[in-house]
């Protein structure tokens, strides 16, 4: 399959084009600078010249691929709604270039929406009072889009914690806030559960969905249903030398500023239905034990 993959460089980009160019898949990387370009062309995959506000560049590229994984996001956490409208316009563009032709396209979404302190199951509609919610209507357009125009859309929720060596999200920031604050802040009593997936892991259940997966299908990209935020702020604490403290959700704000809400945040989450549907059988180390070993050298 010709499958054209945005975010081809990024963290989870990069080891899915090399799980997809393992398994025999013509990989085209959407790539916005020479760097960029080399990086994927190093991985064995072709370059598309471009980026996720050029519209043209997207249309085209998925109008000549079999497929797209859709993985490019704009991380800025001072203006995430822009973040989230951007995402939504540019799953729109290639879906226009796509229809009639029941090719699939494969998103990345998030667990962070889904209702807090129970099980989140595949099935479960996302909260409509959290700013994660926003990235919800993606999901929602392409199901919409796909039901209409006849392309095979799949969304892969992923928890807070994708982890790996090179992971520049949610730990990372705990480890150099702790620096900053001198201490490793959790909110409450710490028992707040995060999901976890490797980014390798991950990576495999992209290329299942995209061979696979069902129209309209929703699946879950975690390996661990909950991590304990203290377990995890325990470790930092040890590896930095520095005092753990509890904080109240206001102190939380002013210490941790966004990143508290993800602090805050109870999100277990189940993938027994994704890993039943796909045959995914996550196979890399568990977070506590990758942040143990890679996170602090």
């Amino acid at each position: 399959m010709k499958v054209f993959v945005t975010g081809a460089t990024g963290f989870i980009g990069q080891v899915t084009v090399e799980e997809l160019v393992c398994h025999g898949h013509q990989v085209v990387g959407l790539a916005r600078s020479d760097s960029s370009a080399e990086n994927i062309k190093q991985a064995g995959a072709e370059v598309h010249r471009g980026d996720i506000e050029d519209i043209e560049s997207l249309r085209a590229g998925a109008k000549a691929a079999d497929g797209v994984v859709h993985l490019a996001f704009i991380h800025d956490f001072s203006d995430l709604v822009r973040s989230f409208a951007i995402d939504r316009t540019a799953i729109e563009a290639m879906v226009h270039a796509m229809v009639g032709t029941g090719k699939p396209m494969v998103i990345a979404s998030g667990t962070m929406m889904l209702s807090k302190g129970k099980l989140g199951m595949e099935d479960d509609h996302a909260e409509e009072d959290t700013i994660f919610a926003e990235r919800a209507k993606a999901d929602e357009l392409l199901k919409a889009m796909s039901k209409d125009n006849d392309i095979r859309g799949i969304s892969i929720r992923l928890p807070p914690t994708v982890h790996g060596i090179g992971d520049k999200a949610y730990v990372p920031m705990l480890v150099s806030m702790a620096r900053k604050n001198g201490c490793a802040i959790y909110i409450g009593n710490g028992s707040q559960r995060w999901s976890a997936v490797h980014r390798k892991d991950a990576a495999v259940l992209f290329r299942l969905a995209l061979e696979k997966g069902a129209a309209g299908a929703t699946y879950h990209g975690v390996s661990e249903e909950g991590v304990k935020v203290k377990d995890i702020v325990d470790i930092i604490g040890k590896h930095l030398q520095l005092p753990v403290v509890s904080q109240s959700d206001k102190e939380a704000e002013q210490t941790l500023g966004f990143i508290a809400q993800v602090v805050s945040a109870d999100n277990p989450i189940s993938s027994e239905k994704t890993r039943k549907e796909l045959g995914w059988e996550p196979r890399q180390p568990h977070l506590l034990p990758d942040i143990e070993a890679n996170y602090f050298s």
